[in-house]
């Protein structure tokens, strides 16, 4: 969860789907570092799915996209 991931100078607009993510699901490492702080985190996946950032919240996740010339789209 705090491994930093180089998002690149790909081209501009690329799309990335941020969708939640329930802590349950995560691996246990993962579930050790959020502990009983959240039941939900959200992800930032790249187009062919890797998931390149989990977060705490939804907005945050919009945010770090677009801090990385990325287009945020939701995924359901």
């Amino acid at each position: 969860m705090d491994v930093k991931y180089d998002f690149g100078q790909g081209d501009e607009n690329q799309i990335v789907y941020v969708r939640p993510v329930k802590v349950a699901d995560l691996p246990q490492d993962v579930r050790d570092q959020v502990g009983s702080r959240a039941e939900t985190l959200y992800a930032v996946c790249s187009e062919d799915g890797e998931q390149l950032a989990l977060v705490g919240d939804r907005k945050l996740a919009f945010l770090l996209a677009r801090q990385n010339d990325l287009a945020p789209v939701t995924v359901h």
